[in-house]
């Protein structure tokens, strides 16, 4: 039964962090972070390295006890009991053992988690089809393909019917037939009301899972919305032009910048708020006698946001 915290008999988020406070010596992890996850969603959690998203998962998981603010899973305090019963981790590296089949190893971890019989019967064989795995429920771990390891660990996670589910990077180092797969097993779990955590270094990803995406930046959260919202609060309505110019290096690239044009590599980039500039940019290029090679349209996306907010790749 869903623990009750909030008015009346409102259940209680799946996860909810509050002001969330962590130094290690002189460096400040977490700064006050606050953000829920609500029932059914996929929240995405992006950032640069050293942004701080390790350090919250691991409050939110229990591995760490934060100097300031809380988490609770369900209404519960992280760490306890019932939100580990509640929670399922899923980590970045592979936590199997290679010499054990699929179906052993899944039946040790749902024996950590106090499976037994025909409930743990009935477990295995459920994650197995989640998994797309229940061919090869016989074979040993260790002469798996990487992504069938992948999709394997993550079952492994899942195994105890968790109600929230944090994936750390779960498709990293898998081909891209195998990411679709993993694609697809989230938003079999999304369907049925799961709530799901999702941290990424691939924009693609977290465009295409994500419900919403929060931000963090120096032990922050800087931004959280959609996907479209971000776009919003960042640029507006505005999206950029690329226009070729045939003497882009020369007398253009002045006329350019008095435009407001940044010449770059040969073309020169424009803001843009509505369609109608893009024809009069053009009109206005012609009348200075410059010929336009070639027009392009690029209208901001997730990346554009990280990179305006962060000033840096999401690599970096």
């Amino acid at each position: 039964m869903p623990a009750t915290t909030r008015a009346g008999n409102e259940p209680a988020r799946p996860v909810e962090v509050l002001g969330l406070g962590k130094r290690f010596g002189e460096l400040t992890a977490l700064d006050g972070v606050s953000l829920t996850l609500e029932r059914g969603e996929c929240l995405g959690l992006l950032g640069p390295n050293g942004a701080g998203k390790t350090t919250l998962i691991r409050c939110i998981v229990g591995r760490v006890v934060p100097d300031a603010g809380g988490v609770t899973i369900l209404g519960e305090p992280a760490g306890s009991p019932a939100a580990r019963m509640a929670l399922g981790w899923i980590p970045q590296d592979l936590a199997l053992y290679p010499r054990l089949s699929c179906r052993e190893n899944l039946e040790a971890f749902g024996r950590y988690h106090g499976l037994r019989g025909a409930g743990l019967r009935t477990a295995v064989d459920r994650c197995l089809e989640w998994a797309a795995l229940a061919e090869r429920a016989r074979d040993r771990v260790g002469g798996l393909s990487g992504g069938m390891k992948r999709r394997l660990n993550m079952a492994a996670g899942i195994i105890h019917s968790p109600r929230v589910i944090l994936m750390d990077e779960p498709t990293v180092g898998v081909d891209p037939q195998s990411r679709n797969r993993i694609f697809e097993m989230i938003e079999a779990l999304s369907a049925q009301g799961i709530s799901v955590l999702y941290t990424t270094h691939y924009m693609e990803e977290a465009e295409r899972l994500c419900d919403r995406i929060a931000i963090v930046d120096h032990g922050r959260v800087i931004a959280l919305g959609t996907r479209d919202q971000l776009v919003h609060g960042a640029f507006g309505a505005r999206s950029e032009v690329r226009v070729h110019l045939e003497d882009g290096d020369g007398p253009a690239a002045e006329w350019a910048r008095g435009r407001g044009g940044r010449p770059e590599g040969g073309a020169v980039r424009f803001e843009v708020e509505r369609a109608a500039d893009i024809g009069e940019l053009l009109e206005a290029a012609a009348r200075a006698g410059h010929e336009v090679v070639d027009v392009s349209l690029h209208r901001p996306n997730l990346e554009s946001v990280f990179l305006h907010l962060t000033g840096r790749e999401l690599r970096e």
